[in-house]
């Protein structure tokens, strides 16, 4: 089968039946062929039986991850991640026989736009792959620079929908499934929590803007009505005219879709009698975060976010000898998944080049033999078996365009103090 262009547009159906809910507690291209290798099997010196190697014979790996910006509370777990999957890969031998260099980089949030000059720093230091951003929006913005020099580029956290028809010359990869299925989940939730005039007010960028559009068709699609529906500027400095609009449309619940200026949002919400403790609100990924620092009240609102098929224990742990200081772990799996993803697919191509890994990463994941460490799976490789990754943050079986084929959405609820802890979960299938 030959791996479509980013530009066809991949018929991805995302069917009510496919969802199974599943109960977690409260602990809680250059075109290439897919499916089938594209290179031969590494021999056993680590060089490929076909074509001449391209690259240096050193993979390189940046991470292009927000260290400053509204969303820097995803940074810490998701370098955490790349770091704990490079410490883990050179301790089994590194890749084509030599360790991984990892270099980091500060993608922000796209205010300021400092991702470009970072992704300069990045290619001066010859990496072949990079990991980030986590905004869809800054991803966007420097996707076709990474994927237009030849090196891959690999999104831990990116979940726009509008990735699956890009056209990125078959470099532009992710582990967090699309927001088809996040934004299911959510409108059947505030569905099955009895909410029938549903608001929702987004960020007017590449990620809440898709994100939004697929709770709406959700919730019309199950009956409820959108009481009303706002995408604002996700630079403004007060909300005043969209929570009065809000207030105004009488809603009994609240879809928000933001990332830190949720801090700004919430007390003029309270001051128009449509805050957390008058109406249900629902929170998405790039809002649910820790706010314990702020003096509103949470308490009872529910968010959505991608999470692990079923969690290892140890992970966690695993990333805490990384950084003793985490608090949060959002997308640390994904990101270890990744940087383990790219060195497998260097590995299966005998090349550590962006264009020889691009060309392998799909079939890394799926359709071979089931192994769930670099290690085993590296030594599958070197005995030239196909394989397919299991990784920390559950199967990671890619479709041609490049992303998850199937995910789970984990339903979170804030406590007291205003910190959430998981409830639920969503499982679905993204044919």
């Amino acid at each position: 089968m030959i791996r479509p262009n980013r530009a066809w547009r991949a018929a991805v159906v995302l069917a009510s039946a496919s969802l199974v809910l599943t109960a977690c507690g409260s602990d809680t291209n250059a075109t290439d062929t897919a499916g089938e290798k594209t290179s031969e099997s590494p021999s056993a010196d680590g060089s490929s039986g076909g074509a001449a190697a391209k690259g240096d014979g050193v993979l390189r790996i940046g991470s292009l991850l927000p260290q400053t910006g509204d969303l820097a509370f995803l940074g810490p777990p998701e370098f955490a991640g790349v770091d704990l999957a490079v410490k883990e890969i050179n301790e089994a031998g590194g890749v084509l026989g030599k360790d991984v260099e990892v270099f980091n980089a500060d993608s922000g949030d796209g205010t300021p736009d400092i991702a470009g000059s970072e992704v300069d720093k990045l290619f001066n230091k010859n990496v072949d792959a990079i990991i980030g951003a986590a905004a869809s929006g800054v991803s966007l913005s420097v996707l076709d620079k990474i994927t237009g020099a030849g090196v891959v580029h690999f999104s831990p956290a990116n979940t726009a929908a509008g990735f699956d028809t890009y056209e990125d010359n078959g470099l532009y990869f992710r582990t967090a499934p699309s927001d088809r299925l996040q934004g299911q989940v959510l409108g059947n939730l505030a569905v099955e929590d009895g909410h029938e005039n549903v608001a929702i007010m987004a960020r007017q960028d590449f990620y809440g803007e898709g994100l939004a559009e697929q709770v709406k068709t959700t919730l019309e699609e199950k009956g409820a009505s959108v009481a009303e529906y706002i995408l604002y500027s996700a630079d403004a400095q007060n909300f005043t005219a969209e929570v009065n609009k809000i207030a105004a449309s009488k809603p009994d619940a609240l879809v928000l879709v933001a990332f830190n200026e949720t801090t700004k949002i919430i007390p003029q919400l309270i001051a128009k009698g449509i805050g957390p403790q008058d109406i249900q609100l629902y929170f998405v990924d790039g809002n649910l975060a820790d706010y314990s620092n702020e003096k509103f009240d949470l308490t009872g609102v529910k968010g959505t976010v991608p999470v692990p098929g079923e969690v290892d224990p140890t992970f966690n742990k695993r990333l805490l000898e990384i950084n003793p200081k985490l608090k949060d772990f959002s997308y640390g799996p994904q990101s270890y998944d990744a940087a383990t993803i790219i060195a497998l697919a260097a590995i299966q191509a005998g090349d550590d080049s962006g264009e020889a890994i691009g060309a392998n990463i799909i079939d890394v994941t799926r359709e071979g033999t089931q192994c769930s460490s670099f290690e085993e799976c590296a030594k599958l490789l070197e005995n030239g078996e196909d394989i397919d990754y299991e990784g920390a943050s559950g199967p990671t079986d890619m479709n041609d365009t490049g992303s998850p084929s199937s995910g789970t959405i984990g339903i979170q609820q804030y406590e007291k103090g205003n910190t959430y802890k998981q409830v639920d979960s969503v499982s679905g299938v993204i044919n």
